[in-house]
């Protein structure tokens, strides 16, 4: 279909809006454009966060010489025509708008040529105004170089994030469209350095290796969808059967989880949208399967008629809403919660122990070491269990204290809380909270002296990350240098790990760093040093299930009772509760 201008009672219905707001509102839109335009390859090169350079080369049908400049007129679009296609949209974009706001923000270039024509056609703008047409040789397809993005708007650049942060939103945005377009390769450099490429041999399991955190990829399962025609319950309309709703894709084993909903990617009719009822309906079919506060990983596709769901809502097209969202709603649950229920039976909550190395926590906390210490799976889920009891039974708890008084250990509850007697009543302390609290003030006292202890590993341990996260990672090495962390690229997306604080278990060098960059991947600020030293204090701890002599119970306690702030963790988390002796009387009906 050619380009053309639209008609005003077309342009009237359509949700007109700016659509550049950052380097990857560019991208998405020349992206959808190589798409739209049939490619099978596409290649994107940003350089400087995509406020330097962003270009999209394609080899999909082109832009005939006729209408090149016409492209880039507000409003003209070759991909709908009278006010009945926005009823039944099928290309990612359609309103025309894109590299007309492009080019007025920018400086411009594109070459294109179509397969009929002996020569294509080269265009240069500046500002939106055209500023060099002449006809161009090259390949069949479209290359759009984007150059110096806000230059003439000095108000929008300032509120840009760092190069880090943009970039990683365009290699989010690539990685997207990877997962929706399987078939198509995609090829992304990112200041010369290749971050992302897929083959295009069409599975989608092959880009999720390449997308995900490569571990992930074992803990994923393919979404096994029973004979689902949307919501079977829903009445039809009319007479008419429900739409038919299929729902493919990917989600993790209930053991896998997240602190963020960050990995989790919805497409309907291969659009990547932002949909509330989408996420609360993958939320309910792990319903009781995962802990609190935890959320799954999950790549959901879902094919749906074009005339039952609404794309024109919103000028960036993330938004959309459905025609019946509780059919989607019943699509989605239902076909997550039998693959995981069919294929990954819950694990009991409490497992035989496993056998581990012997602890560093001992040596953390200058405790003899008696014996190896034995963990047991499940151990989250009692020491839930624990918490839920003790607030039951005690009515009110201290949760702020200047100070500990002296307290005398009496025993474990539940391999997760230490009861200790003090001069006023019981206390119950979480073993693993309070060791946070011991290792954090140990790790803060020996940054504040610049004596930041380091382990050299005999090996150096090799970690890849999935594109996004090495983009992270970078703006993360800085203070896990001054913590003893020595990270160094190793090529592609996997880095090297020389060295690590001494008071971090090799073991969990993988979970300290994914954490971080989790944080700064949300926007939360990752590079405090301080940050890192609670990240490194988590992890480092005592866990919940881990069975303590009473020897190591009473240093740990002797340890937090010097601590700064003995009452909370490190992430403000309570690490004791205190049943008063007069509490005591009263329940025993003394008082």
């Amino acid at each position: 279909m050619p380009i053309h201008v639209l008609p005003p009672q077309v342009v009237s219905r359509i949700s007109a809006g700016e659509v550049v707001e950052r380097p990857a509102s560019v991208a998405k839109e020349l992206v959808e454009n190589a798409i739209d335009a049939g490619a099978t390859e596409v290649r994107v090169e940003i350089r400087q966060g995509g406020r330097r350079l962003i270009r999209v080369t394609d080899n999909g049908c082109g832009i005939p010489q006729a209408e090149a400049a016409l492209a880039f007129s507000r409003h003209a679009t070759s991909k709908l025509r009278s006010e009945d296609d926005l009823a039944r949209i099928t290309t990612l974009g359609f309103r025309g708008e894109a590299l007309a706001s492009i080019s007025a923000v920018s400086q411009v270039t594109m070459t294109s040529r179509t397969e009929g024509e002996p020569t294509g056609t080269m265009l240069r703008l500046a500002g939106g105004n055209t500023i060099q047409h002449e006809p161009h040789g090259g390949t069949v397809g479209t290359v759009i170089t984007v150059e110096n993005l806000f230059y003439n708007t000095p108000a929008r650049l300032k509120f840009l994030r760092s190069e880090t942060t943009e970039s990683s939103r365009i290699v989010e945005l690539v990685s997207a469209y990877a997962l929706a377009y399987p078939e198509l390769s995609f090829h992304l450099t990112d200041n010369g350095r290749l971050v992302l490429q897929t083959s295009g041999n069409g599975r989608l399991y092959d880009v999720l290796i390449k997308v995900l955190d490569p571990q992930m990829g074992l803990q994923l399962l393919g979404l096994r969808v029973p004979d689902l025609e949307s919501d079977l319950n829903a009445a039809p309309v009319s007479g008419q059967q429900p739409p038919r709703i299929t729902v493919t894709g990917y989600v993790s084993v209930p053991a896998l989880h997240r602190a963020t909903r960050s990995y989790q990617m919805f497409f309907v009719n291969r659009r990547w949208i932002q949909d509330r009822s989408l996420g609360f309906a993958l939320e309910e079919a792990y319903r009781t399967l995962l802990p609190m506060g935890r959320h799954p990983v999950a790549v959901l596709s879902i094919a749906m008629s074009p005339a039952d769901v609404d794309v024109n809502v919103h000028p960036t097209k993330r938004e959309i809403r459905f025609q019946d969202p509780r059919q989607v709603f019943s699509a989605v649950q239902r076909a997550v919660r039998h693959t995981i229920i069919g294929q990954a039976p819950v694990p009991p909550a409490v497992t035989e122990p496993m056998a581990v190395a012997p602890s560093e926590w001992a040596r953390q906390a200058q405790l003899p070491l008696q014996r190896d210490w034995r963990t047991s799976a499940g151990r989250g889920q009692i020491a839930l269990e624990a918490q839920r009891t003790a607030d039951a039974v005690l009515s009110a708890s201290v949760p702020m204290v200047e100070r500990l008084p002296m307290l005398r250990v009496l025993g474990q509850v539940r391999q997760a809380y230490i009861i200790a007697e003090g001069p006023d009543g019981l206390y119950l302390i979480d073993q693993h909270a309070a060791h946070e609290r011991v290792l954090f003030d140990q790790l803060q006292a020996e940054q504040s002296a610049m004596m930041a202890s380091s382990q050299t590993l005999l090996e150096p341990l090799p970690l890849e990350f999935s594109p996004q996260q090495r983009a992270l990672l970078e703006s993360v090495l800085a203070p896990l240098a001054s913590l003893g962390f020595d990270v160094a690229p190793f090529g592609g997306n996997t880095f090297l790990v020389r060295s690590i604080p001494a008071a971090l278990n090799p073991e969990q060098v993988r979970a300290v760093i994914a954490e971080l960059i989790e944080a700064a991947k949300d926007g939360i600020e990752a590079s405090s040093p301080q940050s890192v030293l609670a990240v490194i204090a988590c992890h480092s701890a005592v866990r919940s299930g881990q069975t303590l002599t009473l020897d190591e119970a009473r240093q740990l306690v002797q340890h937090l009772e010097k601590t700064t702030s003995p009452s909370t963790c490190p992430h403000g988390r309570p690490t004791m509760i205190h049943l008063s002796s007069l509490q005591l009387e009263r329940s025993f009906g003394r008082r």
